[in-house]
Formats: structure tokens, sequence, C-alpha cells
């Protein structure tokens, strides 16, 4: 398979994967593609439609009729749906876990993929997800899989949602990241794995520039 200059990094939620992308793909010069917060942005939709999603015909419909746009704005990525900005409403962790469920739908899957690999597929992207080395985009040149412990990863997330202005409960949120793990690990579509060829991360005693550091010398290395 011929590798395409893409960047994938993988991994689980509260990593870090949003952060450390958009500043890689900064450093590299690359386009940032937060494909996370595409099924966040799916799973809000759902949630505030409340139809039920067993039933494919409505299902469809709903993603036929979908505005779905990611729109760079002062180095971040602003999301767009249905011309609303829902880039902080789709951060907590209720659409986190909403998002994890209707990942595991093959219309929804089938729908973000589809327009994931029109947006990346000539290349030149830093795509962050749940399985873009293993599924959207095979063919990337980088693949990372970007990890820390549920501990670390839930300090993180409290600390990023009080920044936010959010009130959060640090127990609770340990617990929505462990049930996130085992929801995204067990699906039977697209779990949650790293790539066989992809370079695995545990950034639980790295800073932010140290992970960016490390990815962007292995990108200019090869």
């Amino acid at each position: 398979m011929e590798k395409v200059p893409i960047v994938t990094i993988d991994g689980p939620s509260g990593a870090g994967k949003s952060t450390i992308s958009q500043r890689l793909a900064a450093r590299v010069g690359y386009a940032y593609l937060d494909t996370g917060a595409m099924y966040r942005a799916v799973g809000l939709k759902i949630e505030l439609s409340g139809i039920d999603c067993d039933d494919g015909t409505v299902l469809s419909r709903l993603l036929d009729d979908i505005d779905l746009q990611l729109s760079p704005v002062g180095g971040k990525t602003r999301v767009i749906l249905d011309g609303q900005d829902v880039s902080e409403a789709i951060r907590t962790p209720e659409i986190s876990m909403a998002a994890s469920r209707v990942s595991a739908l093959p219309l929804v899957r089938a729908k973000l993929t589809s327009l994931q690999r029109a947006i990346g597929g000539r290349g030149g992207v830093v795509a962050e997800g749940r399985d873009m080395g293993t599924v959207v985009f095979p063919e990337a040149a980088w693949k990372f899989f970007l990890d820390a412990t549920t501990e670390e990863r839930a300090r993180r997330r409290v600390l990023q949602l009080k920044e936010q202005g959010q009130q959060v409960d640090a127990q609770e949120t340990l617990t929505q990241i462990i049930e996130r793990d085992r929801a995204d690990s067990s699906r039977a579509l697209a779990p949650l794995k790293a790539a066989t060829d992809a370079v695995i991360i545990d950034s639980s005693r790295m800073t932010i520039e140290e992970v960016v550091a490390f990815m962007a010398a292995r990108v200019a290395g090869s």
C-alpha cells in the first residue's frame, strides 16, 4: 500500500489527542482534522432530535439532512452544526458518552468515514480519533496511538472542564472515562485499538510539548 502524507493520532478519551493534534499540525504545516468532534456533533444532533437510533430509516434521514462543518478559527477548529457553533456544547461528559454510542452505529460510521476521507484523502492532514490509523486512513505515512493512565486522563479532563467554567465531579469523571474506554474497545464495529504499525506513546508523565516534539521528529525523520 502506497503511503500518503497523513498523520493519524488515535487513543482513548482524555489522552490529549485534540490539543496535541492541533499543535502538531501547526508544527508540520498540516491541516487539523478533528474527527472526534464530528462524532460528538452527531451525538448532540441525535440527543436533541430524540429519535430512535434503532430506526434505520429515521436515522438515515437525519444523517442525510445534517449540515456539519469544521471551520479553522484562530488556530482552533470550530464545529458548526446546522448553522450553529456547537464547539463548546459538544465537550460535555454527557455528549462524550453519546458520541461513543453513536460511533458504534454502522450508518453513522459510514457517513462520517466517507466525509473524513473526502476531507483528508489527498494528504496534508493530522487526523485524530479512535480508528484513524486502522480504518479511515490505513495508508497514513505516520501513525501514533496516544495513551495515558485512566487516573491521569480523568485529571486532565476535570481541569479542562473547570477551565471552561463547568462544575465537575472528579470521581464521576473517572467513572465516565472507564465506561467510555469499555464501550469504545468492546464495540464490534471499528473498536478502539492501536494500528499494528502505530507508534504507541504513554503520555502520563510527558508534557504536551514533549509529545509534540517526539511526533514532529518522527514525521521529519522519515
